[in-house]
């Protein structure tokens, strides 16, 4: 069994079985949507950054009121923040998520024309927008290949042997390293779709897994 202190394999060896595993995800499950309702690229920003420390499950309950009464930057922008909050109250943190949406509004209509910037560099001067929300909006907006690491996937990742790191940038890049550039999107979205129903943090079902025989992890239990 690997533990954490053996130095991983070779990155050709690694891209091996990085490249079975998504083969054997993507038979799983051939269909692997970002699982957020949306219908713009806005749309799925707004939904992305309430889906911090909650469940896509429960954003998708809330944003169809919200995206009924706030169309559009302007709106957010000049929104009232209790009557913003109450909408967004079940997704948790809805204070500090008011205060990303309307400073998000306000962003976009003064430096983007009212418009989702479409590169790393600017949407992440976005409140509430780091890179895991950037590399949503940048792969399934944009056509960009773009890698996104969240609990799911750092925890999958790590399982896996595809990275020792801990820094979410870090694992970004090691998966870029291990993942061809035109699988980034999906195959990112198959490794957080794998750890968020199968590879779960407490009690993974390892019975269900159908990558069982590529994971090298010493806690997998026994079929």
């Amino acid at each position: 069994m690997k533990t954490g202190k053996e130095p991983l394999p070779s990155t050709r060896a690694l891209s091996r079985r990085a490249a079975r595993i998504l083969a054997l995800l993507k038979q799983a499950r051939p269909n692997a949507p970002v699982e957020l309702d949306h219908h713009s690229p806005f749309e799925l920003l707004v939904a992305t950054i309430l889906s911090a420390q909650c469940t896509d499950q429960r954003v998708n309950q809330v944003t169809p009121t919200l995206f009924r009464r706030y169309t559009d930057a302007a709106d957010y922008a000049k929104a009232v923040p209790s009557e913003l909050e109450t909408i967004i109250m079940p997704t948790g943190f809805y204070k500090s998520k008011t205060r990303s949406l309307i400073g998000t509004g306000k962003m976009l209509l003064e430096r983007f024309g009212g418009k989702v910037p479409q590169s790393m560099e600017e949407l992440v001067q976005l409140p509430g927008v780091g890179r895991k929300t950037a590399n949503v909006l940048l792969g399934n907006c944009f056509d960009q290949p773009a890698v996104v690491v969240d609990t799911h996937v750092k925890r999958v990742a790590h399982r896996l042997g595809l990275t020792e790191s801990e820094d979410p940038e870090v694992i970004e890049q090691d998966l870029q390293k291990l993942i061809p550039l035109e699988q980034w999107t999906s195959g990112s979205e198959l490794l957080l779709l794998h750890g968020r129903y199968v590879c779960v943090a407490k009690r993974p079902k390892c019975e269900q897994c159908p990558i069982y025989t590529e994971c090298p992890w010493e806690g997998k239990r026994p079929r």
